[in-house]
């Protein structure tokens, strides 16, 4: 007779469940109404914007497709192609690094400069009217400490915050 017992699962209790439930449910409704704003007002999807946007945020507009993947939480195949869409509609160059000669740079253009330019507003808009607006100061400061603590768990390396960036 084997005496080695399976443990019982740790199910949710009802305080859990529930919270776990609007969690999904806002991961789910979120991205597509992004993704609506974005192709309605800028002709992008979310995930292009965020890629523009990514590398826009750098002191070059200039960023390694490595890097581009992890911050964006993509493989390098599927980057590849949207970086191939971008730079066909002139948004994004791509280069060697100077640096490494092994790897490959994604730069943007004047015009993927000016496309981040035109299309944040309305993304930010957009941002705040389902995130933002309908949260108190004490609660966003609440969002934004429970976010900390899962990225801790789904990311300890911070890398979708940018490389070396840290939590506080």
């Amino acid at each position: 007779m084997d005496d080695t017992s399976t443990p019982e699962p740790r199910w949710l209790n009802d305080e859990e469940r529930t919270a776990w439930l609007r969690l999904i449910a806002v991961t789910m409704l979120l991205p597509s109404r992004l993704e609506s704003e974005l192709k309605r007002d800028a002709g992008l999807s979310h995930f292009e914007y965020y890629v523009l946007a990514m590398i826009s945020e750098t002191p070059e507009r200039a960023l390694l497709l490595t890097e581009v993947a992890a911050r964006t939480n993509a493989s390098l195949s599927r980057l590849s192609h949207v970086v191939g869409r971008l730079e066909t509609q002139g948004f994004l160059s791509r280069c060697t690094s100077p640096t490494d000669g092994r790897a490959s740079l994604a730069r943007l253009t004047e015009a993927g400069w000016a496309k981040v330019v035109a299309s944040a507003p309305g993304h930010v808009e957009e941002v705040r009217t389902v995130v933002f607006d309908s949260l108190h100061d004490g609660q966003v400061e609440q969002l934004s400490a429970i976010c900390a603590q899962l990225l801790g768990a789904l990311d300890p390396q911070h890398v979708l915050l940018g490389l070396g960036e840290r939590l506080p």
